[in-house]
């Protein structure tokens, strides 16, 4: 029996761009909710472990200092600034390896009850054949 590959998803947290937070900010959260959250996230990673769907995590700083950067015949240019000014950003994220959809979806919930956030899933793109 052929096994089908596993595709790679890109799961994704949002924040908020009028908050910012950081590992320093959640210093300000009450002490037992925030070692609860720490808790559930390090079980759910737990699980993607030993389920062999983990590939790759982790946080990103905020938006606000991020600096794009574009190349064209001119030359390099770095602007001081993210490529696109939203309300939210991507503050953290997942990679995961899983059958289908249904599958990342599953672990996309579990993932959302642990940080009690949205969730956003997306297949990274196939190697062209």
């Amino acid at each position: 029996m052929e096994q089908r590959p596993m595709t790679q998803y890109f799961l994704t947290l949002p924040h908020d761009t009028a908050c910012e937070p950081t590992m320093e900010s959640l210093q300000d959260l009450d002490p037992a909710e925030l070692e609860a959250v720490m808790a559930a996230v390090e079980k759910f990673n737990t699980d993607l472990n030993e389920a062999g769907a983990f590939v790759t995590a982790g946080g990103l700083e905020p938006s606000s200092t991020a600096i794009t950067v574009e190349t064209t015949s001119a030359g390099p240019a770095r602007t001081p600034e993210p490529f696109v000014k939203a309300d939210q950003y991507v503050g953290g994220f997942w990679i995961i390896e899983a059958a289908d959809q249904e599958a990342a979806l599953v672990w996309a919930e579990q993932c959302s009850a642990a940080l009690q956030s949205r969730i956003e899933v997306r297949a990274l793109q196939s190697a062209p054949e």
